[in-house]
C-alpha cells in the first residue's frame, strides 16, 4: 500500500480514511507541530546536513547539547549519536570483537547487533553451560531490551547464575524501548544492577524520538574509544539541526511520553483480555497471533503494523499505538477486538 503523505492516526489508501495502528512513531513526534518548528528553526540554523567528519578541527555545539541530553535521559556517562541505529550497533560490534573471547545471545535479536559465531544464552530453556565453567574469558551478551513478540523488558536475572570467572559485557539494543519505558522513556540502561564489568546501550532515534539517527550510550572511556574507530570518523555524523533539537524537544518528549502513558492506561481499563491478544499496559505495542483478527480489523477500517522480517518468515501482526491516538480511536480499536474474543 501507497500513501501520499506521513501515517499519522490516519492514512487514506485509494481515497478512503482508515484508523493507523502502525509505524514506530510512538511519541507521535513526525507530526507534531511544536516539534516540527523545532525542527525548522534548527535547519535554518544548522543547514540541512553537515558532511564532514566529527573528528574535523571544526567542531559544532549542537552535538554538545544533544548528546549530554542524551546521556542524562538515559543515564550513562556519556552518550554518542551516529547517523542511524543500524551503524550504532555496528560501531559497537566492531569495537567489542577486538576485546571479547566469545559472544552469547538472547532470543532472535535485531539485525543490528547480530555477529557471526555467537552462541545462545539459553539452550533448551537452561543457561549454556559454557556460562557456568570456571574458564577465565571475556564475554559480550547481546539482547533486545524488550524482545520481539514480547511486551516487557528482558529479563537478566540469569545474569547473577554466570560464573564468576567470566568478565561480561552487556549490549542492549533500546531502539523499542528508549523513549518509552521508564521515567520520561529513559529506557531500561540506568535500571539494570547486574555483576557486569560494562554495560552498553545502542538504539535507534528514529522511532520514538522522531528524528533520524542512532545512539551509542554507555561509560566515558568506552564512548571515547568509539570515536576512534575509523569507520566513526569516516562518516559524517547525526544531522546537527537534528541532534540540536533532541535537547530543545525535552519537554515535548516528556508531555507525549505521558499522553502516551495516558492512552496505554485507557485500553487498559476496557480492552478484553484474551490468550490471543499480548498487551502490557506499559508497552504501546499489542501482538496478535490471530491472522483472522488482522482481517477483521481491516474490515473495520483500521489498519494495523504487518510484516516479515525475513522472507521466509510468518508475518508479525502488531497494533501499534501512539501519543496522537485520541479516545475515539482507541474505543473504536478495543470494541473490534473485544467483540472478535466474545465469540471464542
Amino acid at each position: 500500500m501507497i500513501v501520499e503523505k506521513f501515517p499519522d492516526r490516519i492514512i487514506e489508501i485509494d481515497q478512503k480514511r482508515y484508523l493507523y495502528f502502525g509505524g514506530t512513531a510512538y511519541l507521535g513526534l513526525p507530526t507534531n507541530h511544536k516539534f516540527q518548528d523545532l525542527v525548522v528553526q534548527n535547519i535554518l540554523k544548522w543547514g540541512t546536513t553537515y558532511g564532514s567528519s566529527r573528528t574535523a578541527n571544526i567542531q559544532l555545539s549542537a552535538y554538545t547539547s544533544g548528546e549530554n541530553f542524551l546521556a542524562q535521559h538515559i543515564g550513562s556517562e556519556k552518550t554518542v549519536t551516529v547517523s542511524s541505529g543500524m551503524l550504532a550497533g555496528k560501531l559497537v560490534l566492531e569495537k567489542l570483537k577486538k576485546q571479547t573471547d566469545c559472544f552469547y545471545h538472547l532470543n532472535e535479536i535485531h539485525s543490528a547487533i547480530q555477529i557471526e559465531n555467537s552462541l545462545p544464552v539459553f539452550i533448551n530453556k537452561k543457561l549454556n553451560a559454557n556460562l557456568l565453567n570456571s574458564k577465565p574469558e571475556k564475554i559480550t551478551i547481546l539482547t533486545d531490551g524488550v524482545p520481539s513478540f514480547q511486551t516487557r523488558p528482558i529479563d537478566l536475572s540469569f545474569l547473577n547464575e554466570i560464573s564468576n570467572q567470566k568478565e561480561i559485557t552487556l549490549v542492549i539494543d533500546e531502539s523499542h524501548s528508549l523513549g518509552i519505558i521508564g521515567k520520561n522513556g529513559s529506557g531500561i540502561y540506568s535500571s539494570i544492577d547486574f555483576p557486569v564489568k560494562r554495560k552498553i546501550l545502542a538504539s535507534s532515534l528514529g522511532k520514538a524520538f522522531g528524528l533520524t539517527g542512532g545512539v551509542i550510550a554507555s561509560d566515558s572511556e568506552f564512548i571515547e574509544s568509539i570515536k576512534e574507530i575509523e569507520t566513526f570518523t569516516s562518516a559524517a555524523g547525526m544531522n546537527p539541526a537534528f541532534v540540536q533539537t533532541l535537547f530543545d524537544a525535552k519537554e515535548i518528549y516528556k508531555t507525549q511520553h505521558q499522553k502516551l502513558k495516558d492512552n496505554l492506561s485507557y485500553i487498559d481499563t476496557i480492552l478484553t483480555k484474551n490468550s490471543t491478544i499480548l498487551f502490557d499496559k506499559n508497552y504501546p505495542l499489542i501482538y496478535l497471533l490471530s491472522n483472522e483478527l488482522v482481517e477483521k480489523l481491516k474490515q473495520e477500517k483500521i489498519i494495523i503494523a504487518s510484516f516479515r522480517y525475513t522472507k521466509e518468515a510468518e508475518p508479525l501482526n502488531r497494533i501499534v499505538v501512539t501519543a496522537n491516538h485520541l479516545k475515539e480511536d482507541l474505543d473504536k480499536l478495543v470494541a473490534t477486538l473485544n467483540d472478535f474474543n466474545s465469540r471464542f
